[in-house]
């Protein structure tokens, strides 16, 4: 007996090791922060993703999709600076899914996987479903590849997102200015060329609310200047570089021009 105890024990906690590498919780800064992961069928690989929700629940909260640069993980901005500007949000506050896009992705659909559809599909209902977040009340952002992918998949799915922001955004305006891996190549860029499609088409993201920024010694600063110019916006750009620096400094920022947007969802 002693023994069939000690091995259901055994048994239990290599289980309990297995659920916990799947899907566990912490608390920072008093935000419920959920670990969890994705067997995409669209990037055919297991993918991470964490979810934020503030202290007092994730349930009926607008959702933010928030999507890393190159060479970051869904984890890079989960840091003291991020969770101050959430705090100071109060009950305003939105639930946030931060998913894994891999080195360079560049969050499309491409060669590599399907990374668009991951996020559309898999990442964004997983996320609502997990947090019971309003489905109607969607934002959707990102720092650097991040940023081009905001604009990227909401240009694929029209009037899904009521907001959309670009960090620092990485984007170019021809195939042969491109970053090595970027694309798979040019015919792939076309499909993925965020500023012909905001200059060929009257308002490209319709009732959506749109923000550009990056630092004014950023090397993407022409061509988000450029972008900016065909979506008929401010580019608001502050002193700094590419670089986590300047990003963490705006977290504030980023998070109050999403805030504000989403009470305008769907009207």
């Amino acid at each position: 007996m002693q023994r069939v105890l000690t091995v259901l024990i055994v048994l239990a906690l290599v289980l309990g090791a297995v659920a916990y590498a799947a899907f566990h919780e912490v608390y920072w800064e008093g935000f419920q922060v959920s670990h969890l992961a994705i067997r995409s069928r669209y990037v055919h690989a297991k993918l991470a993703l964490t979810l934020v929700a503030p202290p007092q629940g994730g349930a009926g909260r607008p959702l933010l999709v928030f999507m890393h640069g190159r060479g970051g993980n869904q984890n890079s901005e989960l840091n003291h600076r991020l969770f101050t500007a959430l705090e100071k949000l109060g009950k305003q506050a939105p639930d946030i899914a931060f998913p894994d896009g891999g080195e360079h992705s560049y969050w499309h659909d491409r060669t590599g996987g399907n990374w668009g559809s991951y996020v559309l599909r898999e990442v964004i209902p997983d996320a609502i479903r997990r947090l019971d977040a309003n489905p109607r009340k969607l934002a959707i952002g990102g720092i650097s590849m991040g940023g081009f992918g905001a604009y990227d998949l909401a240009m694929k799915d029209p009037g899904r997102f009521c907001a959309i922001g670009g960090h620092s955004a990485a984007i170019w305006p021809a195939a042969a200015d491109t970053a090595p891996g970027a694309f798979d190549d040019a015919a792939d860029f076309d499909r993925n060329d965020v500023i012909g499609y905001a200059a060929t088409h009257r308002d490209p993201f319709g009732k959506a609310w749109l923000w550009l920024d990056g630092g004014n010694r950023d090397p993407f600063h022409p061509y988000d200047e450029q972008f900016a110019h065909e979506l008929g916006i401010r580019l608001h750009v502050w002193s700094g570089g590419h670089n986590s620096r300047y990003w963490s400094a705006h977290y504030g920022d980023y998070l109050r021009f999403y805030t504000q947007a989403f009470p305008h969802c769907g009207r």
